[in-house]
């Protein structure tokens, strides 16, 4: 068995989470009998310089080509004043709209050695499990016309019934896989496009009687994610309501550097840490790289069918992080503080030990 990644490290500190997710998809690759061949392509800022534009033809053709897509990041502060189409994230937008990723699974799952590491009290934490599924290709961010001029500024939100039905499928598919608990985030007391959204989701909750679908604004949604996150199972939303609501996940994990992602197509998928590029501490070796591992670990699951090797490297860094292994930005005072290198090595390493001991018939049966 063998597969093709497409790496796309892009800006600031994806290079070095990239570089540290590689050497544990090739531990799983050795571990499984699994042939990975990487192919590495620009995208972002660093594009950009390179070629006038955030988003070649040969990175979206190694794209096609691929069996998965692995992105670091794209953006920084040497980008901020181009054009919007000449950003770094137009590339990412762009990406998402010509590979189909019409569906974005974020999952906020708390580790118990990380609970003191949120704001939130830890008994209001301890046990949250839930899954973001943010629609990705449609909503604000794509919708025409846009613009701006001395005057105003203007955008427009609109959903298609196909762009709608096809999300919400998978949400309730999802749902059934978990707690049969369906909660969509809308905004359907002021906003038409949201009245649409729901109206298409309650239609097709009929065709899924064993779930509980649950309908909540999004402004009441935001404060019941910190104050009771673990009402939550999967949480189903338009484009820009999941991007916030999913980072506002990151109060839950301690830290956006937790938190992994998957962009899921007909037939193409992308995988990357939901943390931006972090241009402050780019090539200081300071990066965390859980997130990234953890999207790696989506990756074995949605697009390789292997869903032992993903729950191996989630248990790699759970145990890691149990020995009270940390980068700086999720440290705690009596924490040992390691570099990315460092902590990258300390999750193989657990993972080895999970590979050899007896623990691992656990994973194959």
């Amino acid at each position: 068995m063998s597969f093709n990644i497409a790496l796309l490290p892009g800006d600031g500190i994806g290079p070095e989470v990239t570089s540290a997710t590689t050497r544990v998809i090739d531990l799983v690759a050795q571990k499984f009998n699994v042939e990975i061949e990487y192919n590495t392509f620009e995208i972002g800022g660093n594009c950009y310089e390179n070629h006038g534009t955030p988003l070649i033809e040969e990175t979206l053709d190694g794209c096609y080509k691929s069996d998965a897509v692995f992105l670091g990041a794209v953006g920084g502060p040497n980008w901020e004043s181009l054009p919007h189409h000449l950003k770094p994230e137009a590339a990412l937008l762009k990406l998402r709209e010509k590979l189909g990723l019409f569906a974005n699974i974020r999952p906020a799952k708390i580790f118990k050695p990380m609970l003191n590491n949120s704001s939130i009290k830890k008994e209001v934490l301890d046990g949250t499990d839930f899954i973001v599924l943010r629609e990705l290709t449609g909503g604000i961010y794509f919708g025409q016309p846009r613009g701006i001029d001395e005057s105003k500024g203007w955008n427009t939100m609109v959903y298609s019934k196909e762009e709608v039905e096809r999300i919400t499928h998978k949400a309730f598919e999802m749902a059934m896989r978990r707690k049969k608990v369906l909660t969509s985030i809308d905004k359907a007391n002021v906003l038409e496009v949201s009245q649409f959204w729901r109206e298409i989701v309650v239609e097709i909750s009929k065709q899924y009687p064993e779930v509980k679908l649950n309908h909540m604004y999004v402004d009441n949604a935001a404060m019941q994610l910190v104050r009771d996150p673990k009402q939550f199972d999967v949480i189903l939303t338009s484009n820009i309501f999941g991007d916030i609501i999913s980072d506002i996940s990151g109060m839950i994990t301690g830290s956006l550097g937790m938190l992994p992602s998957a962009s899921i197509g007909e037939k193409y998928s992308l995988y990357e840490p939901i943390h931006g590029s972090a241009p402050d501490i780019a090539g200081k070796n300071k990066a965390n790289p859980i997130a990234a591992i953890l999207s790696a670990a989506m990756m074995f699951e949605n697009s390789f069918d292997m869903l032992k090797a993903s729950q191996i490297i989630e248990k790699g860094v759970a145990n890691t992080l149990e020995q009270g292994w940390r980068t700086q930005d999720i440290a705690n005072e009596n924490d040992k503080v390691v570099n990315t290198e460092e902590m990258t090595n300390k999750i193989i390493e657990n993972m080895e030990e999970i590979f050899s001991s007896e623990a691992i018939g656990m994973f194959l049966l």
